[in-house]
């Protein structure tokens, strides 16, 4: 017999069973719907903004913004270095992997191998941020964004433009790929010249693009312009001459360096071989250095103006003071000292005329060691000269208390000591000035320039006198007269070192001068190393330089002539020019 009730039981538990089960789940639905009801209150009005932030950090980014460096000009204001707007892509590996097949499209676009872009991506995956090229032109760094491809980006650079290409080269320097001076002025003046980066906040879409602009964290600060001593039209003519010079002479270099006596600006400073400061393929280190201000030489006999100077300071030799050179050699110690042309006893205008070594050795010799140092050191000799200019070397002048009459002997005629170009430049602008040293400047200067006198004004000018018989019809220097202007100069010929002594074949040829002489404006000076044309002597290779550079640039800067009295009547007249 069936139990009917025992089945009822069964079927009411089960009902039970299912109607507690569903108690709970209505709980369980009720806790949620209230953790959810009490998450939305909480988010809306108790927030912290947490959510935006994760938002914000998903869509946007803080872009950089270049800052424009500073142009730098001539003083006259023509433009020798300026920046250009460029644009540089870069990749965010990871967003590009994503888009793998688009790495052939990419990489016809940049003119590269895919192999190439595919190893920059998948070797950088753990990196957000990998440039692909630096300073693309605008156009075509326009078609790359075009493409729309993940990961790749666009950002706004400047890349430096220099208009006088290898003309300037030297003086200036160049920019690395972040816009930093790494040579030359652009080095020397990297603080003023390079501005400081802004940013600012920009919504991205979801391929990374950059949509809209949310707000300015900081402006972009340009860097200052500057404007040089430079006179472009004089770098131009020197860089010209000089470049003609080292050709025709086969010479390994050369340097010239022109310098206004009475600002103590430097006009114009070239060097041989240059490089093209737009072209980085040229920037190799025995290019791009500095010659006149980092090179060191022997000067040779562009040096006895100095020497003679600290005669004439002792009150014992002037222009007139006669100099036995007799029998036209010296011996000092060890070593005997001779001349190349016999003049006997002669006026010490012409021992400088004839660039009489023998003479120079006498008059060295007849002064103290102190005196000899003392009126070197006042010219320059052994210290970097204050242009500022960066890797300028010093020199070397050793200290009179080590010096023995070998010593004296030598220097006399210019062995011995090491200079750069520039420091001979800057000897030659301050004879020029009447014994004041001004400081060298890079930078344009206004107005007067105060200096410091360190040799005495008459002893300056007797010197000027002097050293004009170098460039008479008798002396070693002739050739770097021009007409109409009186020129006081030096030649110096020089051997260069070598292993035991110094070399037969390999010669240094310079010359240093003023001009007007009456009232001296242009300070110059010529270096030209190592001809190799058959033809070493300055008065033959650096002379005529100094001649050509000169007269351009007296012209230039309309400097009146003061020598027109010795230009023959038919000549001026023919000029147009009214003595």
């Amino acid at each position: 017999m069936i139990d009917l009730r025992s089945n009822d039981n069964n079927k009411n538990f089960a009902v039970e069973q299912f109607r507690g089960r569903l108690r709970w789940v209505h709980v369980l639905l009720g806790l949620l719907g209230l953790g959810l009801i009490v998450r939305a209150a909480d988010l809306q009005l108790f927030d912290d903004g947490s959510l935006l932030k994760e938002g914000k950090a998903r869509f946007s980014r803080v872009a950089k913004l270049a800052a424009h460096r500073g142009a730098i000009y001539d003083r006259n204001g023509e433009p020798l270095a300026i920046s250009t707007p460029v644009d540089s892509v870069w990749i965010n590996p990871d967003q590009l992997n994503q888009a793998a097949d688009q790495i052939p499209k990419l990489a016809e676009a940049l003119n590269r191998e895919p192999k190439w872009l595919e190893q920059k991506v998948s070797s950088n995956l753990d990196r957000n941020f990998v440039y692909l090229i630096r300073h693309m032109n605008p156009k075509d760094a326009a078609q790359v964004k075009a493409l729309n491809i993940p990961g790749v980006y666009l950002q706004r650079e400047y890349r430096r433009f220099y208009p006088a290409g290898e003309v300037t080269g030297h003086v200036l320097g160049f920019t690395n790929l972040d816009d930093a001076g790494r040579e030359g002025l652009e080095m020397a003046y990297d603080r003023w010249l390079s501005g400081t980066p802004g940013a600012k906040l920009v919504i991205q879409d979801r391929l990374g693009h950059s949509v809209e602009d949310v707000e300015s964290i900081s402006a972009a600060r340009p860097g200052q312009d500057i404007t040089t001593s430079i006179d472009v039209r004089i770098q131009y003519l020197a860089y010209r001459e000089l470049k003609k010079a080292v050709q025709d002479h086969r010479a390994v270099s050369g340097s010239a360096i022109v310098i206004d006596v009475e600002t103590g600006e430097v006009l114009a400073m070239v060097n041989q071989p240059s490089y093209n400061p737009n072209d980085p393929e040229q920037r190799e280190a025995s290019d791009y250095r500095n010659r006149a201000a980092t090179d060191l030489m022997e000067p040779g006999s562009i040096m006895k103006p100095f020497v003679a100077a600290a005669g004439v300071a002792t009150g014992r030799y002037h222009a007139d003071t006669i100099i036995d050179t007799s029998p036209g050699q010296i011996t000092v110690g060890v070593k005997t000292f001779s001349d190349e042309h016999l003049i006997g006893a002669a006026p010490l205008t012409t021992v400088m005329a004839k660039s009489s070594n023998v003479g120079m050795t006498k008059l060295a010799l007849s002064l103290t060691a102190e005196q000899m140092w003392g009126t070197l050191d006042a010219f320059g000799f052994g210290r970097k000269t204050s242009s500022g200019f960066p890797g300028e070397s010093a020199g070397m002048l050793i200290n009179y208390k080590q010096w023995r009459p070998i010593s004296q002997a030598t220097m006399s005629f210019g062995y011995g000591l090491q200079v750069t170009p520039l420091q001979l430049a800057q000897a030659y602008a301050i004879l020029g000035a009447g014994g004041i040293a001004r400081p060298l400047s890079f930078k344009r200067v206004d107005g007067p320039v105060e200096g410091t006198r360190v040799i005495d004004q008459g002893v300056a000018h007797e010197m000027i006198k002097i050293m004009q018989g170098v460039v008479s019809a008798e002396g070693t220097g002739k050739l770097a007269a021009i007409m109409g202007y009186q020129v006081s100069g030096k030649t110096g010929t020089a051997r260069l070192a070598s292993m035991g002594g110094y070399s037969t074949d390999r010669y240094v040829a310079s010359f240093g001068g003023l001009v007007p002489a009456s009232h001296p404006r242009l300070a110059t000076v010529i270096v030209i190393n190592e001809p190799r044309d058959g033809t070493y002597y300055a008065a033959t290779v650096a002379a005529p330089v100094f001649a050509s550079i000169m007269s351009g640039a007296l012209r230039l800067l309309a400097v009146p002539p003061d020598g027109l009295d010795a230009v023959p009547t038919s000549t001026v007249v023919q000029t147009g020019v009214t003595p």
